[in-house]
């Protein structure tokens, strides 16, 4: 191994090392030392169930998280919406970096977009989120579609529409624009449309909580603005006592005028799979400027939304 060299552990797929390299080549930048990659397999790329029946929840970080603690990595990047709501006291999290597109996107045979699908088409997704949303909207714009729960890489899920097994797929518009198949896109859902997962196109950079020069080290990576947003969805998230694969979706939108910000407008949903129910709800107010008030933040709408019924949707699982 070259001399001091730091070990960044990652998941194997496409997706994660595109990810962790990036990250690494800005860690490289702020600390002057080389980043070596350790692949690490975790629980969900070896599990052929899909991840509604395996709870979700961790399922993807459990591994890198054991080698921290371990030191056989000195740090590690995961897709911040697989992380669980609660952060472990030895782990901290080190950086958010600045997000990627955070919405979800089609990718369909023909070239279609999503109102142009064909009566019955098959749409796949693993998500019970994508689901819910996607039935909702089409009964209220009378489409008749079917949501094929799906497991498997970028490369499988599209490989799908290819052979024709599924009309049209979804996806994250992050991860393919992190391995440079943002071309293949055919709709990008508005988040009216499909409220991405909390904390969707965010990186979570993590170390030893007991690293405290590495920590500081790896903050130089991180983007307030992210943090703040992700962590009033996670807040969110948390508060509705919900897993990563509940029928949850939210998203805190910056907003002001040209480059000056000056509210936070965060949306929340949870739905039925079948699409019939939904409990969607908004707030807008000033940007936090705490940790602690963007979780009030999210915690607050969470209760709204739990007034309005969400508790009821959300033991819902893909089948």
């Amino acid at each position: 191994m070259t001399q001091n060299a730091l070990r960044l552990g990652t998941r194997r797929s496409k997706l994660a090392m595109a990810q962790s390299g990036h990250v690494a080549e800005a860690v490289r930048q702020v600390t002057g030392r080389p980043v070596e990659l350790v692949e690490i397999t975790t629980y969900g790329d070896t599990s052929r169930e899909h991840l509604a029946q395996i709870g979700g929840t961790g399922v993807f970080v459990t591994a890198l998280r054991e080698a921290l603690l371990r030191g056989e990595i000195d740090f590690a990047v995961h897709s911040l919406k697989d992380l669980p709501t609660t952060q472990p006291e030895s782990l901290a999290l080190a950086a958010v970096p600045r997000r990627e597109d955070p919405r979800d996107v089609l990718i369909a045979r023909d070239g279609l977009a999503f109102g142009q699908l064909p009566h019955g088409a098959r749409v796949g997704t693993g998500s019970p989120r994508r689901m819910a949303q996607l039935n909702a909207y089409a009964r209220e714009h009378g489409l008749m579609i079917e949501t094929v729960p799906i497991r498997g890489n970028i490369d499988t899920r599209i490989g799908y529409v290819h052979s024709g097994e599924l009309d049209a797929v979804v996806l994250a518009a992050a991860g393919l624009n992190r391995i440079g198949r943002a071309a293949e896109v055919t709709e990008l859902l508005a988040p009216e449309t499909v409220l991405p997962a909390p904390g969707q196109g965010a990186l979570a950079v993590e170390c030893a909580a007991a690293n405290v020069a590495l920590a500081a080290e790896l903050a130089e990576l991180d983007d307030p603005h992210t943090r703040v947003a992700v962590t009033a969805e996670r807040s969110l998230l948390a508060a509705l006592e919900a897993g990563c694969s509940a029928p949850v979706g939210a998203l805190a939108d910056l907003l002001g005028d040209g480059q000056i910000v000056t509210e936070m407008r965060l949306r929340g949903v949870v739905g039925s799979i079948d699409g019939a129910t939904l409990v969607q709800l908004s707030t807008t107010g000033p940007v936090p400027e705490t940790h602690d008030q963007a979780l009030a933040l999210g915690r607050e709408l969470a209760t709204e939304m739990l007034a309005k019924g969400a508790a009821g949707l959300m033991g819902e699982r893909a089948h």
